[in-house]
């Protein structure tokens, strides 16, 4: 696909992600994953350990059957946090592939800090290569529209981390995913090694239910206001096959948390039961 001119790859992206269908706001699909998930974020919140000002949204998808399990305000525009780094990682790649950037030690180096570590120093420093915020949004929604419907990149990572302003949607990191995961983003395979690198997550690390094992391809958020995490699970199954699935969670407060460390632990265990649910529901469709 790297020959194609742009506008036939976002053709061809949004062909292909026309069967990733994430509209569904509620478990109005019957959908029973949904519905499990809606009933346990009900329960929180009736315990008070979810609280009214606070939204959630949920996404899982099997990138085997290429069917959506579960879409829960997936359309919602939250707080990017951290997870908004992917979208520079695409931002810099199309650049490199554009001959207008040099991926080479000094900016790989920049992009590992900034997967797998979160570091803001080098966050900025890829921004700045792309122009600064405006003009990456400008490159991302122009090149890949399918991928940024609710994707507002208005703000550097500011001193001490807080960024409140930067946008998305669960659908939006969805389709991403899902087009990271068929190769049909430039250097696909280098984002994805940046997103598997060693780290702890929501997704598996502490997932009880998860196997010891399954290869995670992930991008964690953290703010006072906003906990979560987008990413690719790839379940092993007991024929020796792979069963890879998306799974993002995102739980944003609509005021800042004063006491972030245990706001942020407790809402990351929450999207940890959340993962749990997801690979027991790929179990019972698959041999794992």
């Amino acid at each position: 696909m790297s020959h194609l001119h742009p506008y036939l790859v976002h053709l061809l992206l949004v062909l292909t992600l026309g069967a990733l269908s994430v509209h569904s706001t509620s478990a109005a699909t019957g959908s029973s994953l949904e519905g499990e998930i809606e009933s346990y974020i009900k329960s929180l919140r009736g315990k008070g350990q979810i609280l009214g000002q606070e939204r959630t949204a949920w996404l899982a998808y099997d990138l085997t059957s290429e069917k959506k399990l579960a879409g829960i305000n997936v359309n919602e525009s939250l707080q990017a946090a951290s997870m908004v780094k992917v979208y520079l990682a695409l931002a810099f790649f199309h650049q490199v592939k554009a001959g207008k950037l040099h991926y080479g030690p000094a900016s790989r180096r920049h992009m590992e800090l900034m997967i797998q570590k979160s570091n803001n120093t080098s966050t900025n420093w890829v921004m700045r290569q792309t122009g600064g915020p405006s003009a990456t949004q400008s490159l991302l929604k122009r090149h890949y529209p399918s991928l940024c419907h609710q994707l507002y990149l208005v703000e550097y990572i500011p001193a001490g981390g807080r960024t409140y302003r930067n946008r998305g949607s669960a659908g939006d990191y969805a389709r991403f995913l899902h087009a990271l995961w068929n190769d049909k983003l430039p250097h696909s395979k280098e984002i994805l090694r940046l997103m598997g690198l060693p780290g702890r997550d929501r997704l598996y690390s502490s997932a009880k239910r998860v196997p010891t094992g399954t290869k995670v391809y992930n991008k964690t958020g953290s703010t006072a206001m906003c906990c979560g995490d987008m990413g690719i699970l790839v379940a092993r199954g007991s024929n020796g096959q792979s069963y890879p699935y998306i799974l993002i969670g995102i739980i944003e407060n609509g005021n800042r948390n004063l006491s972030y460390g245990p706001w942020i632990r407790s809402r990351g265990n929450v999207i940890r039961e959340v993962s749990n649910m997801v690979y027991l529901s790929m179990k019972k469709r698959y041999s794992l």
